[in-house]
């Protein structure tokens, strides 16, 4: 887990960017080993006295899908997902991820879970927030290995989704669609704009100054220790009890 930065915790502090970054969204589905995205929408509901309707897969309680994976995707090529996460183990300037592995295809040095429906969501879901702790050169990188599903597309092509930014445990970025590359938005506090520069592979654009990322407020740590952690030891007990302190059930 993450250190403690005086009065929160860092995971905090990026479900309250991301819960931002949610905005009025209808409705929010994460996918599996997805805490903090989780913990962010929940807190995003709660915000808005109900609003995202949130999807949490896995979950019994946080999800009205049935069926699992072909559900959600049934919604989005409807249209009816606003919002989704998706991670890469690795990440380039144009938004491309690979989940695939790294080296040569047929013979890699890493191999990664596979790229599931990645490619599929990222197409049809209008506003997917990229998530990647480890901020380093070997995890955003000037151009993946594999790309299982690309950042952007011809202009001629119809696509309804694509990047809309990127959190990391040092900064955040946004995705500008039309010079298609990410731009530093704001650093978390304790980092710096030379250290995020440092410790990325690709080249990015920034704001001549770059604001520090806010904090959470007493009200959002309120929610998030109290409402949200309740609701997330459903499907993320173990991180619940650590980041929060809500004791496991035996």
């Amino acid at each position: 887990m993450l250190e403690r930065d005086g009065p929160y915790r860092q995971e905090e502090l990026l479900a309250g960017v991301i819960a931002g970054l949610i905005g009025d969204a209808r409705h929010v589905a994460i996918g599996a080993a997805s805490p903090i995205p989780a913990a962010a929408a929940l807190l995003a509901r709660e915000r808005g006295n109900g609003r995202p309707q949130v999807s949490l897969l896995g979950s019994r309680r946080q999800s009205f899908f049935t069926d699992g994976g072909r559900e959600l995707f049934d919604c989005a090529g409807q249209g009816r997902i606003d919002v989704f996460f998706l991670s890469g183990g690795q990440i380039d300037g144009e938004g491309n991820i690979n989940l695939v592995g790294i080296g040569d295809y047929e013979h890699p040095t890493v191999r990664f879970p596979g790229s599931f429906g990645s490619s599929y969501l990222y197409y049809v879901v209008p506003k997917v927030i990229l998530f990647r702790l480890e901020h380093s050169r070997r995890t955003l990188v000037e151009k993946v290995d594999f790309i299982s599903a690309p950042g952007t597309s011809p202009d001629n092509v119809h696509r309804p989704g694509g990047p809309f930014a990127l959190v990391t445990a040092r900064c955040l970025f946004t995705f500008d669609s039309r010079r298609r590359r990410f731009e530093l938005a704001s650093v978390h506090p304790g980092h710096t704009v030379a250290e995020v520069a440092d410790n990325t592979g690709f080249a990015f654009n920034r704001p001549p100054h770059v604001p520090v990322t806010s904090a959470p407020s007493p009200e959002m740590l309120r929610l998030l220790r109290t409402v949200v952690a309740a609701q997330l030891t459903e499907v993320y007990p173990r991180f619940a009890a650590e980041v929060f302190g809500v004791p496991q059930k035996d």
